[in-house]
């Protein structure tokens, strides 16, 4: 079992606080404006952030995460169902809005995430391993844009992806996956080399990027029970590069 670095409550009542006060505390910043971080010998190496860093090309942006130890060597175990279904994640909060990358605008944090997840697959356009059948590779690291919420259903203060209320049709981008969450599956392929796991975004052209700022995160979540209401909690905070979630990354 891996040990969480931070309370999930912690967690997000800072997440809450740093959003609302747009509060960005003198943390470890490199030339490059990645947010570096102390390594922890007591995590598990593989979620341990030392660096968390993006870099920009025109539309397209490389989102960067080295760790501790093999980043993606660690994957959850499977629960034999959805309800329950545990998630891995590395993680990258962002000041963008959500409506970014096709969301309806101001609903949350948006963050990229690359995650596993062996109970069930929520990539529909994806075939991730290449077998001809694109629903059964949720275990293989995979990408997906979601925003982020306090939600008190998921634990006194806890976040959860947002969730979609019954009879609501808010804006999704084109690639979800249908599920009644603020999840998106743009098929971006996590790429891991030893300790560093990086994905490359774009983004349309006429969506602002300067000035962008951002954090790393390493965390667990687990499918409600329910199946819904909220459908997706975070249950677990295993590092913030920041330590506090105030997003001092500069995009370069």
């Amino acid at each position: 079992m891996i040990k969480k670095t931070l309370s999930t409550v912690a967690f997000s009542l800072i997440a809450t606080t740093a959003f609302a006060d747009g509060n960005h505390a003198d943390h470890a910043i490199n030339q490059d404006g990645a947010v570096l971080s102390d390594a922890n010998e007591a995590a598990v190496a593989a979620f341990d952030i030392l660096a968390a860093h993006a870099h920009r090309n025109g539309n397209q942006v490389t989102f960067h995460m080295t760790t501790n130890g093999i980043a993606g060597a660690e994957t959850p175990d499977p629960a034999g169902a959805l309800g329950g279904a545990p998630v891995q994640s590395y993680v990258w909060p962002t000041s963008l809005d959500p409506a970014a990358v096709g969301f309806e605008g101001k609903t949350g944090i948006l963050a990229l995430a690359a995650t596993s997840h062996p109970d069930f697959d929520d990539t529909p356009l994806v075939d991730e391993n290449r077998d001809g059948d694109p629903t059964n590779d949720g275990l293989i690291w995979h990408s997906h844009w979601v925003v982020l919420t306090p939600t008190e259903a998921c634990g006194a203060g806890a976040l959860a992806v947002r969730d979609i209320p019954e009879g609501e049709t808010p804006r999704m981008p084109a690639t979800w996956p249908g599920l009644p969450i603020f999840l998106d599956s743009p098929g971006f392929t996590p790429l891991f080399d030893g300790p560093e796991i990086k994905v490359t975004v774009g983004f349309s052209s006429d969506v602002a990027l300067e000035n962008i700022s951002y954090d790393g995160v390493t965390a667990a979540l687990r499918v409600n029970a329910n199946i819904h209401a909220p459908l997706l909690c975070v249950t677990d905070v295993f590092d913030v590069a920041s330590g506090d979630l105030s997003l001092p990354g500069k995009l370069n």
